[in-house]
């Protein structure tokens, strides 16, 4: 199922570094999962596994990942602009999943994110027409998604938002709105379909 854990990182990806990643006890990591960063940017806790073709580009940032969450095949997380993503414990992101990091991506513990999910921690300035969209910028006001969560597959979190403690995000949601704790939300964008009595 997996290959065997790498006791250097080297080995696994040319691109990579021994010293760009700090991991606890019994974690597994796939001789196929693409590391990047500087020395000590990548952290991850007790029994974290990263399966194969999973990506942890920490350029430019940090990445913590907390003890037994696990990054299934082909998952990206990106910091870019010198921030982090910082994921707590017992989560599970999984694949095809894109987790972004630009203005600052924070998950708790027990989150469970679906396939096809992408959190955007930015939002493109787009105000002046005369100025290309590219060349004006970004807003980067980070995503909070609180402990207990459940983000259906192919949900889109956009820039601002929080998404509160044991909250349930339908499928196929755009979330571009703080989500209140315990709520129910779906749709584009979403809203309230529920509670969590």
């Amino acid at each position: 199922m997996f290959s065997r854990l790498l006791k250097n990182m080297d080995r696994a990806n040319k691109t990579s570094s021994v010293t760009s990643i700090v991991q606890g006890e019994k974690c597994r990591i796939d001789t196929t999962c693409a590391i990047f960063g500087l020395e000590a940017s990548i952290k991850i806790g007790n029994r974290v596994i990263l399966h194969r073709s999973s990506t942890v580009d920490a350029t430019g940032g940090t990445i913590t990942i907390g003890d037994g969450t696990i990054i299934f095949p082909y998952a990206m997380l990106m910091t870019y602009s010198g921030v982090r993503i910082t994921i707590g414990a017992d989560c599970t992101v999984n694949p095809f999943t894109v987790l972004y990091g630009h203005g600052g991506l924070t998950i708790g513990n027990f989150v469970r994110i679906a396939t096809h999910t992408v959190i955007v921690p930015a939002n493109h300035i787009f105000a002046d027409r005369d100025v290309p969209i590219t060349k004006q910028g970004l807003s980067k006001l980070g995503v909070v998604i609180e402990d207990d969560v459940w983000i259906g597959a192919h949900v889109t979190i956009l820039d601002g938002v929080t998404v509160g403690r044991g909250s349930v995000i339908a499928a196929g949601a755009v979330v571009n709105a703080n989500v209140e704790p315990y709520s129910i939300v779906g749709g584009l964008p979403a809203k309230v379909i529920g509670q969590r009595s």
